[in-house]
């Protein structure tokens, strides 16, 4: 049977366990503010909502799972994956034998996230017991497949089962929102908004930059024939996203640079890009100059920026080839912030009307730039631990290379960043009692007092990520 200790994740130290007990049972159970993630609207758009097999719901869409088995041989068509250049011939493995072979290689994920995730996810939401193993896969698949016939395993129902107070979805800039519009007009009172995410309109690397301005003037319903035209629609969608509620914009990088462009340059760059002739660096350059704008942008609509940097995209490029994006391996890069962030945070980065959350994947910028950047400027934010980073580990050594410089009101609580809906609340408890412990550590030792603790923990949990996000009201 599976074991979930009521303590588990504290440490070992009887005075500090005692202190963090106390401090997680003061959140454990506040409302959940899911800020940033992936979750599909459409989920929530519709009253009865099919979520096919187990496999489908806890596999396919993770790759946090199927990299870790990619890394020990097994390929990704074992797990259901279509390749892109088979997709009408290619028949998958039968989903019970799918979720057999995940269950006959669970061993690997010993002591990972995805294992803590997936086994509180078993336990707490399905109240299932069974520990996941070769023996036990069929029978977990069966009482899994049980439960998501029920009612009580529709995504809304889920929804306030899981105590969500809002959770906001990531959407392209030329999405319609018409999923978002379909759940405002239903009646049902789950608040769900979206996120304006310009990547495909702004990265001029991407090889389908043209089509996607295509597009982005069909939805602005207005001619982009140039750089200054091209501004003008971004300005027009992110009005409209927050008129759908959204009240925060998100762009990726691989890199930190930003530079103000003149907007003759820019023209001259967009202009290549429209003719597919942009180089290397005109896409650094501009996507560097448009992190600018779109801070600008924030300044003027009150959008909060998240900038998610340093991931080397792709990285197999064979994998990339057969199966397309975000396959699972994605691989994090050396960031530079004190230079590289310095155009962006001269033009802006004492506006108070501005709050940049920062997400970076290079540790080693925690306690040497990011920090005492956020420390100084008053736009500027640290997002949570990311990615290969949301992990008990992870938070702690994030906690310990940020707080001394930042403290805790330079950031900004915690998102779980997800597309596997039924892991949010896990990933909340996780960071929940990870805060808890951390907090407790320094009690302990004099730091600080329980009183300030208390406080403390609140605002990790739940009263940050309100006001960094603008949602108090």
């Amino acid at each position: 049977m599976m074991q979930l200790q009521e303590e588990r994740f504290f440490s070992p130290d009887p005075a500090q366990r005692r202190v963090a007990l106390n401090l997680y049972t003061q959140v454990k159970d506040l409302p959940l503010v899911c800020v940033h993630g992936h979750v599909n609207p459409a989920m929530l758009a519709a009253s009865s909502y099919g979520w096919g097999s187990p496999v489908d719901l806890l596999i396919i869409p993770d790759h946090y799972i199927f990299r870790m088995l990619y890394s020990q041989g097994i390929s990704l068509e074992e797990l259901g994956i279509t390749p892109k250049a088979q997709e009408s011939l290619f028949t998958p493995p039968d989903h019970r034998q799918i979720w057999q072979t995940v269950c006959d290689h669970w061993h690997l994920f010993r002591g990972t996230p995805s294992s803590l995730w997936l086994r509180d996810e078993l336990r707490n939401i399905f109240g299932i017991e069974e520990k996941m193993n070769s023996a036990n896969a069929q029978k977990i698949y069966d009482l899994l497949e049980e439960k998501l016939r029920s009612p009580v395993f529709q995504p809304r129902q889920m929804f306030e089962r899981f105590h969500i107070e809002v959770l906001a979805t990531t959407d392209a800039a030329t999405d319609t929102l018409d999923h978002h519009r379909a759940i405002r007009q239903s009646g049902w009172s789950g608040r769900v908004i979206p996120t304006f995410r310009p990547d495909a309109v702004v990265n001029i690397d991407n090889q389908h930059f043209a089509a996607n301005i295509e597009r982005l003037s069909e939805v602005s319903a207005s001619k982009i024939s140039g750089y200054r035209s091209y501004i003008a629609a971004l300005e027009q969608r992110r009005r409209f996203f927050k008129e759908m509620g959204a009240t925060a914009t998100d762009h990726g990088a691989t890199s930190t640079y930003t530079e103000h462009l003149s907007e003759t340059e820019a023209e001259r760059i967009f202009q290549r890009a429209l003719r597919g002739e942009a180089s290397t660096d005109d896409a650094r350059r501009f996507t560097g100059h448009m992190l600018i704008e779109m801070a600008r942008m924030s300044v003027e609509d009150g959008l909060v920026m998240q900038l998610h940097l340093g991931s080397y995209r792709n990285h197999n490029a064979l994998l990339h080839e057969r199966f397309g994006a975000d396959m699972g391996a994605d691989i994090p890069t050396a960031s530079e912030f004190t230079h590289n962030l310095k155009p962006l945070l001269d033009a802006f980065g004492r506006e108070r009307d501005l709050t940049l959350i920062v997400f970076n994947l290079d540790e080693s910028t925690y306690s040497r730039e990011l920090a005492p950047l956020a420390g100084h400027y008053p736009a500027l934010r640290l997002g949570p631990p990311w990615w290969f980073f949301d992990s008990l580990n992870g938070i702690r050594r994030f906690f310990d290379n940020i707080i001394e410089t930042a403290g805790i009101y330079n950031t900004v609580g915690f998102n779980d960043d997800t597309r596997a809906y039924p892991s949010i609340p896990a990933r909340h408890d996780l960071w929940r009692r990870a805060s808890a412990d951390w907090l407790a550590g320094l009690v302990v030792r004099g730091i600080i007092d329980e009183e300030d603790a208390a406080e403390m923990i609140v605002d990790l949990a739940y009263r940050l990520a309100k006001k960094a996000y603008k949602l108090e009201a």
